[in-house]
């Protein structure tokens, strides 16, 4: 049974803001085209989780090695999607502009251009596919603070896609959008999941379930399921109250599983 490449490997790792523990003894690996889901309580370190992976954050202890090297290094390799997003929705840019953004420091432009207002021809190529892949190439003209939601939501993925990624890291991707729209954008996530690895960030268990091919459960702690063991035990183990059973059938190869 063929092996996949491990693209995120984290090792006994702990972290703390001051003297408050965050994450304690969290070991992970992530294959290589591996989609995976992460779930857990409100301060129970999800989006602490992503920030060291990305390097925005060091661990206290424990090692974290992404694409084969340190956090920082891969980090022109990692889109990133975060829950909100980085500049008022008043800022007065526009949806391409604001695309275009996610081609500074990728080593994909002209050497000596760094102004944001100096792309070139390939940039905003780049910046066109990203939209028509997102279906959002229409709103390319649209000031930001134009947009719905949803709108906004493909188009922060678009900034993240331009930079041809290998890994898509995404928090709480869908958390204001309609049921509708979210379909929409794990739908488009799935079909991503082809070329990338991606993680993402959700609260919707059940929902994500008939995606990903395994669930992370952390709340300081961590600990890996397949999508078809997530029971009702598990999830009122994690967050402290009783919920829905979720089942899904998924295909997923029993090497890679960790028990942890």
């Amino acid at each position: 049974m063929h092996l996949r490449n491990t693209a995120i490997e984290l090792q006994s790792v702990s972290f703390a803001y001051s003297s408050f523990p965050v994450l304690e003894e969290v070991s992970l690996r992530v294959e290589d085209g591996e989609f995976l889901g992460i779930v857990g309580p409100n301060a129970g370190g999800k989006s602490t989780l992503l920030k060291l992976i990305l390097g925005l954050l060091h661990p206290h202890a424990g090692t974290i090695d992404v694409l084969g090297g340190r956090p920082a290094e891969a980090r022109q390799k990692l889109g990133y999607v975060p829950q909100h997003p980085s500049f008022p929705r008043d800022f007065p840019i526009t949806v391409e502009q604001s695309v275009l953004l996610g081609r500074l420091g990728t080593g994909r432009r002209r050497p000596g251009i760094l102004s944001p207002g100096r792309y070139t021809k390939s940039d905003r190529n780049a910046a066109f596919e990203a939209l028509t892949e997102v279906e959002a190439d229409g709103l390319a003209n649209r000031q930001i603070d134009s947009l719905s939601g949803g709108q906004l939501q493909r188009v922060l993925l678009a900034r993240a896609l331009v930079s041809e990624p290998a890994i898509l890291i995404l928090d709480e991707p869908t958390a204001n959008i309609d049921q509708r729209v979210e379909s929409d954008i794990f739908d488009l996530l799935k079909r991503l999941n082809v070329r990338m690895t991606i993680l993402v960030v959700s609260h919707d268990i059940a929902f994500i379930s008939s995606y990903v091919e395994r669930v992370a459960c952390i709340n300081r702690s961590l600990v890996c399921h397949p999508t078809d063991a997530i029971d009702g035990q598990v999830i009122q183990d994690l967050y402290g109250e009783e919920v829905r059973m979720v089942a899904h059938n998924h295909t997923h190869n029993p090497l890679t599983e960790e028990h942890q």
